[in-house]
């Protein structure tokens, strides 16, 4: 994984300072997996990331990486994404309003930029609901799918 850029960096901090806020640890591997989830283009599993950082820190676990990446799941800053057939689940860093779209046939997971504050305020509207965070997946077949 390159080096954070700045924007990056900054998301990284911002995410810690509210971690710290709100008393949860700051290790050096928590900081490492969200560094990592913040600058990854792609929808990394938990293996991959645990792979890609062993060299960094080599007493680390497998079970390091979900549990940093549950305190992540649990403070509103990652989520999940299942894809069909898989037994995998792979991570995204909600750091944007965006939704995934999950290919069903190959299990391609791409970013698709949208704004979401009106959805946030009819879901409000509709069920009464104080919306805290907005996470949304689709699913289809990807372009490439489509040729074959």
């Amino acid at each position: 994984m390159n080096a954070l850029h700045r924007h990056e960096e900054e998301r990284v901090e911002e995410v810690l300072q509210n971690l710290r806020a709100k008393g949860i640890r700051i290790t050096d591997t928590r900081r490492a997996v969200l560094s990592y989830l913040v600058a990854s283009h792609e929808h990394p599993s938990a293996e991959k990331i645990y792979r890609d950082l062993l060299p960094q820190f080599p007493s680390m676990s497998l079970a390091t990486v979900y549990n940093n990446i549950k305190v992540l799941i649990d403070e509103g800053v990652v989520s999940e994404i299942k894809v069909r057939n898989d037994t995998t689940t792979y991570f995204d860093f909600m750091g944007h309003d965006h939704l995934n779209v999950v290919c069903e046939k190959c299990g391609r997971i791409a970013d698709v930029d949208i704004e979401v504050p009106d959805l946030r305020e009819e879901v409000a509207s509709q069920s009464g609901y104080q919306i805290t965070k907005t996470q949304m997946t689709v699913y289809g077949i990807c372009p490439d799918c489509q040729k074959n």
